[in-house]
């Protein structure tokens, strides 16, 4: 470190000193706090730096390191990190037993092999590229330097999502439960590989695969006092990209959550509030008892369907549907179809018309259910959070995905909503360290500086010694003030 401080003496404080009498010629502020920034976070780099090199020569000396392991030479090397580039020398050694070869000062610090990002500056890039673009998140990784969108879309397709998983200590106590479920459509480049995408007759793509999300809480509440608006209480996500099979694996992660984070003894009911989608209905398989609710979006919208070409009578007609659901039957709801397809001459009208009675037939308990009255059924808001959780990054704006890519940044959005520690999730995809890895090399590491700290004295007389010259600065400054 100081080594860092005297080059900082020399030409860093010459620096800041330039920056100061510019500031005071100038009253640029802005100009001002750049410049000083930037003598700063170099000062920062060399720290580390010297600090990193420091560290790697007092493993060179140690007796404990010579007895199993010997010197082969030393390299360069750039550690990407928030503030900017580290660059430093470390020492390569050669196992004598094993002939294994490693950097020591790796395994000291856990940094992996090849690693040229720290942590610090990986979870900068994963919070800007969660919201924005794998572009901005390169930018963002530190304040000097940047990656490449490679580099962040590499990044992310490696997270693995179950190390973060954490369980409360305590079970709440709620007695009623809810859960919404839907999905985006989000366009991919290729499927397997560059080249696979079709065209129908249509002349559409085949590109498209469900980003599925399921979200559960505990009800909702006003967002302030007063307010109309409202919030989910204590909602968790799930997202990610799941076909056939994988559905049962997303239903078992819902479970998993509500057994570790619910008394389910206490549960009184779980509503599901979806549409009919074939996937939603995989939630029976794994989560009895739920009391399915069709969400009102698609009661609406089907309704709508059948009663939109009857211009001044559809008024009447939606609520005589509207009552069978509610009270009638389905034998009454069939009825008063075939009456809107009596007076309906389009032929492709009446498709739409019987293609929608048939969808609220197929789901009449939840569709009753959510016409029926209930005090503790509420609104389904599962295509507003399909907008803003998934949509806003992944389909609202002409983007291509992989399978991969897609189902990663599902899974990230998801963590992201979920109040998850970007530097946690980075943290947990450390490998365990191999046999004898957990060995340090130094036996005193409160001596690694020991030296160093003795030599302060004549740094804190130099920082006296420069007030005297600040203060004849502030003296001219205030010379030079105008009263207006």
């Amino acid at each position: 470190m100081f080594n860092s401080i005297q080059q900082f003496e020399t030409a860093g404080i010459k620096n800041l000193r330039k920056a100061e009498d510019e500031f005071i010629r100038t009253r640029d502020m802005a100009n001002f706090i750049n410049a000083i920034k930037e003598v700063v976070l170099h000062l920062g780099l060399d720290v580390i730096a010297e600090t990193l090199e420091n560290y790697d020569e007092a493993i060179r000396k140690s007796p404990k390191r010579s007895e199993k392991w010997s010197v082969v030479r030393k390299d360069p090397k750039q550690l990407v990190t928030s503030l900017g580039t580290v660059q430093y020398r470390k020492t390569l050694f050669i196992n004598k037993t094993t002939k294994e070869r490693s950097y020591l000062l790796d395994r000291e610090l856990s940094l992996e092999k090849h690693q040229r990002i720290t942590e610090d500056a990986e979870a900068q890039l994963l919070t800007e590229a969660v919201q924005t673009t794998y572009r901005k998140g390169g930018e963002a990784v530190s304040i000097l330097d940047d990656v490449s969108k490679e580099t962040v879309m590499d990044k992310i397709r490696t997270i693995d999502f179950t190390k973060v998983h954490k369980a409360p200590e305590t079970l709440r106590e709620i007695p009623y439960l809810y859960i919404d479920a839907d999905e985006d459509h989000v366009a991919l480049q290729f499927h397997e590989h560059k080249g696979d995408v079709r065209t129908n007759a249509q002349h559409r793509k085949d590109n498209c695969v469900l980003a599925k999300m399921v979200y559960v809480y505990e009800g909702i509440e006003p967002e302030a006092p007063g307010s109309k608006r409202h919030r989910l209480i204590n909602p968790h996500y799930f997202c990610g990209v799941y076909d056939g099979a994988d559905n049962d694996k997303l239903w078992q992660e819902v479970y998993d959550y509500l057994d570790e984070t619910y008394d389910l003894t206490k549960v009184k009911k779980v509503y599901l509030n979806a549409d009919s989608g074939s996937w939603i209905q995989g939630a029976k398989k794994r989560l009895h008892g739920l009391t399915r609710v069709m969400d009102e979006f698609h009661l609406n919208k089907y309704l709508l369907r059948m009663t939109g070409g009857l211009l001044d009578s559809a008024g009447d007609a939606r609520r005589e549907l509207v009552h069978q659901i509610k009270k009638g039957t389905q034998e009454g709801f069939g009825h008063e179809t075939e009456h809107i397809l009596s007076v309906t001459e389009s032929a492709s009208a009446q498709e739409r018309i019987a293609e929608s009675a048939n969808y609220i037939l197929h789901n009449w308990m939840p569709a009753r259910t959510r016409l029926c009255h209930d005090d503790h059924l509420i609104g389904c808001s599962a295509e507003g959070h399909v907008s803003h959780v998934l949509s806003d990054r992944m389909s609202s704006r002409p983007l291509g995905w992989c399978r991969d890519g897609a189902n990663q940044m599902a899974h990230l959005r998801a963590y992201y909503f979920n109040k998850g520690n970007m530097l946690e999730l980075v943290k947990a995809q450390k490998f365990p360290k191999a046999a004898g890895a957990e060995d340090t090399f130094i036996i005193d590491p409160h001596k690694l500086g020991e030296t160093m700290y003795s030599e302060w004295g004549k740094y804190v007389d130099h920082a006296n010694h420069e007030v005297s010259e600040i203060a004849q600065k502030f003296a001219w400054f205030n010379a030079g003030i105008t009263l207006i």
